[in-house]
């Protein structure tokens, strides 16, 4: 434990805190010493209890309304992140839909290579039939003639 000498309303104190802990003990002493002083400025001398009393609830009114904001704020983070998961799954799910059609696309661009050559090697087996079919008629023709 550190002890510290501070100085509250012109009066020395000695106050113990953790060790490393001195520079936030006197920042805290500030920062009460200057509400105090500011009221005390601003109301007058109205004795040093009823001022520490009246500087008190006004720290805690500020902590309060901090602790209200916070709270606020912290509902309107998890909204967000509710909001954000949604998107991430929505985005996901679009993801793999157009995933699962260019699937299907693949596999109907395939099907269709498969007809036409299909049809091509069906195409050819015509042609050679027709050319064929075709050489013998010339061949009767010229037998006869």
């Amino acid at each position: 434990m550190a002890n510290v000498n501070i100085k509250f309303n012109g009066k020395d104190f000695l106050l113990s805190c953790d060790d490393g802990q001195e520079e936030h003990l006197e920042e805290l002493v500030n920062h009460l010493g200057s509400k105090f002083d500011k009221l005390k400025a601003d109301l007058g001398n109205i004795g040093e209890n009823k001022l520490l009393l009246i500087t008190s609830i006004k720290i805690m009114d500020e902590y309060f309304e901090t602790k209200k904001k916070i709270d606020i704020h912290r509902k309107e983070i998890t909204n967000i992140t509710e909001k954000f998961k949604e998107l991430k799954s929505l985005a996901y799910k679009y993801k793999d839909n157009k995933e699962n059609e260019a699937k299907k696309l693949s596999q109907n661009i395939s099907q269709l290579e498969n007809d036409i050559s299909d049809l091509k090697n069906e195409y050819d087996k015509i042609i050679s039939n027709t050319t064929h079919q075709i050489e013998e008629f010339v061949k009767k023709v010229n037998l006869k003639n």
